[in-house]
């Protein structure tokens, strides 16, 4: 499809999108998220690239938002559609398969950290601002607001931030372990991209088993996580990547990794 509210962008390896609304802080619209579920196979299914960053454009936002003037017209029935579409974007988000850097310059509220807690990695400016406000507008974090960041942060900062409707501050973002790292805004997107190349220097199929024995065997109890992580142990001794990088190591040389 045409992109007309996201920038999409690849380069050695990185693939970028950005949010490209700044007139309403880069709210999300169902067109929006649309454009983002394309974006998102696109970067599935394209070999090249081995990493994803996100990032709002502008200097205000990541993303602030639902589009409360779409927000403002749902039913019960209509609400309920509009809250599953979006957590299925943000499931395929976490699940595609590829790391994803969440580069967070200005305001992630609602479903714009609702995005971020879907991301692999997050990164922040100094100047972000992080938050669950929908209980100020009447209603509930929609797109899994109310069961990643429990599991991110704990069960009761996630009371505390989405049921006072709060923001936080990039610093308390990170001291709570809602972000990884904080930076200057005009560092933001090198050290993203920085730490994108670190990914992409180790070898394609060990860092898609790493994410899936995290991502799935965190659900799992710890015995059965484990099983997982033994299972994909195995499966990555079976690669031509886990000989050239044994190799490589043996022969103190820099390895030629192939996803294979």
């Amino acid at each position: 499809m045409s992109y007309e509210n996201i920038l999409y962008e690849k380069s050695a390896g990185i693939a970028r999108i950005t949010f490209n609304r700044p007139k309403v802080l880069n709210a999300l619209n169902r067109r929006t998220i649309e454009e983002l579920r394309a974006a998102l196979l696109e970067v599935r299914d394209d070999e090249a690239v081995r990493v994803l960053i996100l990032t709002g454009a502008g200097e205000k936002a990541f993303v602030a938002g639902a589009d409360i003037s779409e927000l403002a017209q749902q039913t019960p029935v209509n609400g309920k559609e509009f809250s599953l579409f979006g957590q299925g974007v943000f499931h395929l988000l976490e699940t595609m398969g590829k790391p994803s850097i969440c580069a967070i310059n200005g305001f992630a509220l609602g479903g714009g950290c609702e995005l971020a807690l879907a991301c692999s990695i997050r990164i922040a400016s100094k100047n972000a601002r992080l938050g669950q406000p929908e209980v100020k507008l009447g209603i509930l974090p929609g797109y899994g607001g109310s069961q990643r960041l429990p599991r991110l942060c704990g069960k009761g900062l996630a009371h505390e931030l989405c049921l006072t409707g709060e923001m936080i501050s990039a610093e308390e973002a990170l001291r709570i372990g809602l972000v990884n790292h904080v930076y200057e805004a005009a560092e933001l997107l090198p050290a993203a991209e920085a730490l994108a190349k670190k990914i992409i220097a180790n070898a394609p199929l060990a860092v898609k088993y790493a994410m899936e024995a995290i991502e799935r065997g965190f659900e799992m109890p710890q015995e059965e996580g484990l099983f997982l992580e033994a299972t994909l142990f195995g499966l990555a001794c079976a690669t031509e990547d886990m000989r050239e990088g044994t190799s490589a190591f043996l022969e103190k040389r820099a390895p030629q990794f192939k996803g294979k």
